[in-house]
C-alpha cells in the first residue's frame, strides 16, 4: 500500500468543514425525509419529534486532543430516537447462535467486492458488531482480523477471525483496542441498533489509522424491536442519511460516499416466451435485498497504486 503524504491528499477532513458541512446537511425525520437548517427553531422544535437533534453540541467522549480529531461535534439522535421496543438486555437477547445470513447472496457478494477494492493487502481489520462470518474475500492476505459480537459460539465459528471479544456496546460504548490500531473497521448489517453511536462511531475514529477505512453496511432487514426508533421508523433514503449523519458528526472523518445497489428486474428477465414471466422477475427482484454502504476515512483519503 503505497501512502502519499497529507499534503498530497485530495480529501482532507477538519473539524471546521466536518461541522458546517452539518449546517447544510439533509435532516430526515422518521416517516419523512425533509430538509430543514439546524439553527432555526422550526428545525429543533420538528426535529424533536423525528428522533434527530438539530441543536449542535460539541462534547468528546474518546479523550483526542482537538489537533487529533475524534471529538464529537453534536449528537445526532434525541432521546425518542434512540428508543427500542424490546427494553431487555441486549446480551440476552444474543444468548442464542444465530449460524445464518441475515441477507441475500447478492448483497453479500457486492459487500466482499466492496471491500476487496476498499481494504488494502495486509490490513488490520476490526469486524465491530461480527457474527459467524465476516464476508471478506477469501484471496486477500489480512495481518490480523480482530471480530467484536455479542455471542462467543457465533465469533468462535468465524474463521476470519485471529481473535474476538464479546461485549454491549450500548451498555459501554467502548472499543477494546488501542488508538490507531486498525487500517479498516467494517460493520455489517448491524449499525442500526446501536444507541449511543456518536460515542461508537468516536471509538471507530479512535482506533482507526490516519487513512484509515470504515465502511458501514445495511440493507432494509433488522430485528425490528432491536432496531432504534430513528432506524425503525425511517425509509432507505433517511436510513442513508443517518448514518452519513454519524460520520459527520465526528471531527475528523472524510465527507462520508453512498455506494448502493438496488435490485434491477432486468438483469432476472430471461427470454422466455411465457407472458407472465415478467411479472414473476418483477416479483423476485423486490424480494431481493437492497445494498446500502457508507464509507468514509479518518482524516484523508489515501491513494493506493
Amino acid at each position: 500500500m503505497a501512502m502519499v503524504s497529507l499534503a498530497q491528499q485530495a480529501t482532507i477532513s477538519s473539524g471546521t468543514a466536518c461541522f458546517s458541512s452539518f449546517s447544510s446537511s439533509f435532516y430526515a425525520t422518521q416517516k419523512n425525509s425533509f430538509f430543514l437548517p439546524p439553527d432555526s427553531a422550526t428545525s429543533r422544535r420538528n426535529l424533536k419529534h423525528s428522533g434527530v437533534m438539530a441543536t449542535p453540541e460539541c462534547s468528546s467522549s474518546s479523550g483526542m486532543t482537538d489537533s487529533q480529531g475524534g471529538r464529537i461535534l453534536r449528537q445526532v439522535l434525541n432521546k425518542e430516537g434512540r428508543a427500542k421496543l424490546n427494553l431487555t438486555s441486549d446480551r440476552g437477547f444474543y444468548s442464542s447462535p444465530r449460524l445464518v445470513t441475515h441477507v441475500d447472496d447478492q448483497f453479500l457478494s457486492t459487500l466482499t467486492n466492496l471491500y476487496r477494492e476498499r481494504i488494502p493487502d495486509n490490513a488490520e481489520v476490526l469486524d465491530l458488531m461480527s457474527s459467524w462470518v465476516s464476508h471478506l474475500p477469501a484471496e486477500k492476505k489480512y495481518k490480523r482480523v480482530v471480530g467484536h459480537g455479542l455471542n462467543a459460539q457465533e465469533l468462535s465459528r468465524n474463521r476470519q477471525l485471529d481473535h474476538f471479544f464479546v461485549k454491549d456496546l450500548n451498555a459501554e460504548p467502548k472499543i477494546e483496542n488501542a488508538d490507531g490500531s486498525f487500517d479498516a473497521v467494517v460493520c455489517t448489517v448491524s449499525v442500526q441498533y446501536l444507541e449511543q453511536p456518536e460515542k461508537v462511531f468516536a471509538e471507530i475514529y479512535r482506533v482507526l489509522r490516519p487513512g484509515g477505512v470504515c465502511i458501514v453496511s445495511f440493507s432494509n432487514r433488522m430485528f425490528y424491536e432491536k432496531a432504534v426508533a430513528a432506524w425503525r421508523d425511517g425509509s432507505d433514503y433517511s436510513r442513508t442519511q443517518l448514518v452519513k449523519q454519524y460520520f459527520q458528526c465526528i471531527d475528523g472523518f472524510t465527507v462520508p460516499e453512498v455506494v448502493k445497489k438496488l435490485p434491477d428486474a432486468k438483469s432476472s428477465q430471461n427470454t422466455s416466451p411465457n407472458p407472465f414471466s415478467f411479472i414473476t422477475n418483477l416479483f423476485a427482484s423486490a424480494g431481493r435485498d437492497p445494498f446500502y454502504a457508507v464509507v468514509a476515512y479518518r482524516n484523508f483519503k489515501p491513494i493506493r497504486e
